[in-house]
């Protein structure tokens, strides 16, 4: 019997579902849904005093590579400014960590997790926008937060306090 061969997957640089979430788009490169569950890739865009807040995950691994421009990433065990070409690695395990571009310039990170479902998280809490659309963050009220607070649950995550690291 002869080996079915899949087909590459190309994307353009506007393809993609993108979603604002919390002021960030994000754009899904590849889902869980296409590899069986097995990783994600997003391509993060930053702005200037975005990203998440205090978070943890710790059934998932999530990595980010520093396309252009920086942030600033905050765990329990300290900060590190991550610059053009850095790589950050978030272990299994439930650590709480958050980024934030405190820069003036945008960011550009290329995340993955092992294994996929972050995306479908991001999928449930933001919103559809146009590729490189951005929309302001979502304000902090107990509608949204009670949202979010269900959702990072049901997708295995914690959210804490925008304060919980410093």
């Amino acid at each position: 019997m002869e080996e079915q061969k899949k087909h590459p997957v190309t994307l353009a640089p506007t393809e993609g579902h993108s979603i604002s979430v919390v002021g960030d788009t994000y754009r899904i490169l590849v889902s869980g849904e296409e590899t069986a569950g097995a990783f994600a890739i997003i391509d993060m865009l930053i702005p200037p005093g975005g990203g998440p807040g205090p978070h943890a995950h710790a059934a998932f691994e999530e990595s980010f590579y520093v396309l252009d421009g920086e942030i600033e990433v905050k765990s329990e065990f300290g900060t590190y400014v991550a610059t053009r070409g850095a790589f950050v690695r978030i272990p299994e395990g439930g650590v709480v960590h958050c980024f934030r571009n405190n820069t003036q310039q945008m960011a550009h990170l290329l995340c993955t997790v092992v294994p996929a479902g972050l995306e479908a998280f991001f999928t449930e809490i933001g919103q559809p926008v146009a590729t490189g659309q951005f929309l302001p963050p979502p304000p902090l009220e107990e509608t949204f937060l009670k949202k979010l607070q269900a959702a990072a649950k049901k997708y295995g995550q914690q959210v804490f306090p925008p304060d919980y690291l410093q």
